[in-house]
């Protein structure tokens, strides 16, 4: 009987739902190797206590990204979650700019709509 109450008792540690609401702006660094699943890198300043000098830290995590919408370079916005993995805690909430999306637009645009001085215009 008191085995039953302590494997309730820590299972209900790891799935507990009281988790701290986290989110983090990234940059996504690695997508398209692994199904629904991105590397975000989030960054962030420190300050050394000896020197008083600002120092980049950053660390990586996998996100849960269900259409598989994630491009190298794309900032974001994770939100933690409960585990959907071994190693993912993080679920997209949202693509705050995608550098390859807008340059696909640009491009699309600039396809659609001809230039108008590259062709020669007739002499009468």
């Amino acid at each position: 009987m008191r085995d039953r109450a302590n494997i309730r008792q820590s299972v209900t540690r790891f799935t507990t739902p009281n988790m701290p609401p986290m989110s983090f702006f990234g940059v996504v660094t690695k997508a398209g190797f692994m199904n629904k699943t991105a590397t975000v890198t989030v960054s962030r300043w420190v300050i050394d206590a000896k020197t008083g000098k600002r120092i980049s830290r950053s660390k990586k995590f996998l996100v849960h990204d269900e259409g598989n919408q994630l491009r190298i370079e794309d900032s974001v916005l994770i939100r933690n979650c409960p585990p959907v993995s071994a190693r993912k805690r993080f679920t997209l909430e949202k693509v705050v700019r995608s550098p390859e999306t807008e340059r696909d637009l640009a491009h699309a645009a600039a396809v659609e709509t001809p230039a108008t001085s590259s062709s020669p215009t007739p002499i009468p």
